[in-house]
């Protein structure tokens, strides 16, 4: 079972997915049809919802993430810093 922070950021890519099928933390990002524009507006959910700051060239530093657990981390690893 996720985490509290993984099913938060799961329903926040949920609500901006192309897909109704189930989204796990190994789902993969080109599954979800999601375009540019979706996920400048996940970062930015991400980003107001855990008061955290998340720098990036959309294009290179997404390019690196593969499945939700990525982004799941990546957010995880910034909120720690945070704290």
């Amino acid at each position: 079972m996720a985490d509290q922070l993984a099913e938060d950021i799961i329903s926040k890519i949920k609500a901006h997915a192309e897909t109704q099928n189930e989204i796990t933390p190994e789902t993969e990002l080109t599954e979800l049809g999601i375009h540019s524009l979706e996920l400048t507006e996940i970062v930015f959910d991400l980003e107001e919802a855990y008061g955290i700051e998340i720098e990036m060239n959309t294009v290179e530093a997404w390019s690196q993430l593969k499945n939700v657990n990525d982004i799941i981390e990546a957010v995880r690893k910034l909120v720690a810093a945070k704290g």
